[in-house]
């Protein structure tokens, strides 16, 4: 199979260089890259619709003869609409198409087709847009449905797959060893390939694809276990004593019991084992995980070392800078702050103090890891909010010292099971309980009629000297039916909200134009901020107590929760409106999830069986390979893929047998952008 990755696909049949680069925009673009371009569906063509059946809306494949020539009509603007009707016998059904100058030639009269597509009711007759078709004589029963892109037809990739299928090698060597397959049932790959392009039945799709999605999970986590053991060399950073209980003595208030262990976790960690510490320490918003890396800052810096700590953004590094201050005065550690809008001089200062030694604790963004900051001793680096940085990105962090201890940090709660995987080189520590005090968020779900009202409370919220977010779907409106913050913000300021000042962020603007805006807002300079979802992960606003969802069912339950809780943060009771007008019992049993519950695990599990893993980041994991068949949130086949994983492993650790040839060279594919050689 790897050599067929390495045959450009301008070797099938029919493929020159124009249409190589139609492939290529699909990233296809040698024959193992096609055979691996999964259909998107299938149509089923023993599953035929009578016309005289068919309702508006359905999705149907029609056997059909065409009754009439095509004619062709030129609309304004120099569109090109052709017709033409079919009948079954039992009614009649009129297609049409548009800007297709070869439909002429391609549908004669009086002869049969089958004919897939969506039906729509007119005022005079059923009508198929732009179906596709095909002869009684040349399609298969089942029939793979690809993505497209423009000028590539469904017909045309078909035509492709078969070619690149009838290349793979008649003695072709599978990648999964015979015990795996056997213990749990799956087919071969030779079989599994062509039965997922085109299927004998539905059964054998089904046997096909629970072999690929397995195949692919076990590559998956295979490579994250790699990757976990190439960050375990050994390290220098050896901690002599536990400062923790001297720490916690100096704190104004009890740790709660999963802030303990997850401080007991990471002193474990740095103090008996030869190789650096790699944890993620994963709780709910307000779960306390500052006060958690602050314990092992302190313990860093009491054994000797310097500490790296990187925030996504300036105004956080800023925040967790100020919180340090509080939390370590009157103790002889330094703490310095390295964000990119400081001057060239300021930044000469600080990276001479962090090169010296005179700074401990280094609190910073991307400024921590360029080539220009060197640190004289650096025993841990950390990482906050770790899901926007990629597993790259903490590597340069770790590469600042000689294999430091390293600490990511993440607010975005996901089951244990698919934390295995997505956070694959770490070891993790769920801290699931809330400091006691803490104010649960009140939440309401409303449509629009209420929505003056939610107004209302936020304008008499705002006069009490309070403040307030409100989020909306768009930055501009026309992408969908729903708000955007620039119509959202004029509406707003035309209609009661003239003398409140308001900020507009979204991620269109400048990063030093978003800085701006939140710091306003931190400092009480802007009364409501109208936002996109970029303030899912932000700073911490005490006097913001109301937070506004519009068209909440635009977002993923993990998102709102995020959302959520950048309110409740301060002494004053918190609310979060949810405001949607699509409130079908689908989607009503979904944001109910979010009145229900606090519980961000509770949240996640939800959102992970109704919405899949992908909404858990709202957008792709950074640092992860990118999928084509599996689905991380079936959870069945992860488990069964991490048990073939540890059974694999047990019997050949750095898999050097034989027989895993194939299986070490699909781990080095799926992983290319990700590391240079994973298994190295």
């Amino acid at each position: 199979m790897p050599s067929l990755f390495d045959m450009p696909i301008t070797k099938l049949p029919g493929i020159g260089i124009e249409k190589a680069k139609l492939y290529h925009k699909l990233n296809i673009d040698s024959v193992g890259q096609l055979i691996r371009f999964y259909p998107r569906d299938y149509t089923d063509y023993t599953k035929v619709s009578r016309i005289s059946e068919v309702r508006d809306g359905d999705k149907a494949v029609i056997k059909a003869v065409v009754l009439s020539p095509v004619t062709d009509t030129l609309l304004h603007g120099g569109r090109l609409m052709s017709k033409t009707v079919i009948g079954d016998g039992t009614g009649k059904l009129e297609l049409v198409f548009f800007n297709n100058r070869y439909i002429k030639s391609m549908l004669k009269s009086d002869q049969e087709y089958f004919f897939t597509g969506k039906i729509s009711f007119s005022q005079f007759t059923a009508q198929m847009v732009s179906p596709s078709f095909s002869g009684l004589s040349d399609f298969d029963y089942i029939e793979p449905v690809y993505r497209l892109t423009a000028r590539l037809t469904n017909r045309m990739v078909i035509k492709s797959v078969k070619d690149a299928l009838m290349m793979l090698p008649k003695d072709m060597k599978d990648p999964i060893p015979s015990y795996i397959l056997e213990r749990f049932d799956l087919c071969s790959l030779e079989y599994a390939l062509k039965n997922i392009h085109f299927p004998h039945s539905f059964k054998a799709l089904e046997r096909a694809r629970n072999r690929l999605v397995f195949e692919e999970l076990l590559v998956l986590i295979l490579g994250m276990r790699f990757l976990k053991k190439r960050n375990r060399k050994k390290t220098s950073v050896r901690f002599e004593k536990d400062y923790t209980n001297q720490f916690i003595k100096t704190l104004p208030y009890e740790l709660t019991n999963a802030q303990k262990r997850a401080v007991i976790d990471t002193v474990n960690d740095m103090m008996n084992s030869d190789s650096p510490m790699h944890r993620l320490v994963q709780g709910d918003v307000g779960s306390g995980k500052t006060a958690v890396a602050a314990a092992v800052c302190y313990n860093t810096v009491k054994n000797g070392y310097q500490v790296a700590f990187m925030a996504p953004t300036e105004i956080l590094a800023e925040q967790h800078y100020n919180n340090f201050l509080n939390m370590f005065k009157g103790f002889d550690i330094n703490i310095s702050l390295l964000t990119g809008s400081l001057s060239q001089k300021e930044k000469n200062t600080v990276r001479k103090s962090i090169e010296n030694g005179d700074t401990d604790i280094v609190i910073g963004t991307h400024a921590i890891i360029t080539d220009s900051t060197v640190f004289r001793k650096l025993g841990c680096a950390i990482t906050d909010e770790q899901h926007r940085f990629g597993v790259e990105q903490r590597a340069r962090l770790s590469q600042k010292g000689e294999s430091p201890h390293v600490l990511v940090l993440s607010a975005t709660p996901i089951p244990r099971t698919l934390g295995l995987i997505i956070y694959g080189d770490l070891d993790i520590s769920v801290m699931d309980e809330m400091p006691p005090g803490r104010k649960p968020v009140r939440t309401v779900l409303i449509n629009s009629s209420k929505r003056n009202d939610a107004l209302n409370f936020i304008k008499r919220n705002i006069s009490e000297g309070k403040q307030a977010y409100i989020v909306c779907p768009l930055v501009e409106s026309g992408e969908m039916d729903a708000f955007d913050v620039n119509s959202y913000s004029e509406a707003l300021m035309r209609s009661g909200f003239e003398d409140c000042p308001i900020g507009i962020l979204h991620g269109k603007l400048k990063a030093k134009e978003k800085e701006e805006i939140m710091r306003m807002f931190v400092n009480n300079d802007l009364s409501l901020l109208i936002s996109t979802t970029v303030i899912e992960v932000g700073v911490d606003v005490k006097n913001a107590n109301i937070m506004m969802i519009e068209n909440a069912e635009h977002f993923g339950l993990s998102q709102l929760h995020q959302l959520r809780g950048r309110v409740g943060r301060g002494a004053d009771e918190s609310f979060c409106i949810l405001v949607s007008d699509k409130m079908n019992d689908a989607t009503k049993e979904r944001l109910s999830v979010m009145v229900r519950t606090s519980d961000g695990f509770d949240i996640a599990d939800e959102d992970l069986k109704q919405r899949g893993p992908g909404d858990l980041f709202g957008n792709k994991q950074h640092g992860l390979p990118s999928l084509n068949i599996a689905d991380l949130s079936d959870m069945d086949n992860v488990r069964q893929s991490q048990s073939a994983a540890s059974e694999i492993l047990s019997k050949s650790p750095d898999l050097s047998m034989d027989e895993l040839r194939g299986l070490k060279a699909e781990i080095r594919m799926l992983y290319r952008n990700v590391s240079d050689d994973i298994l190295n």
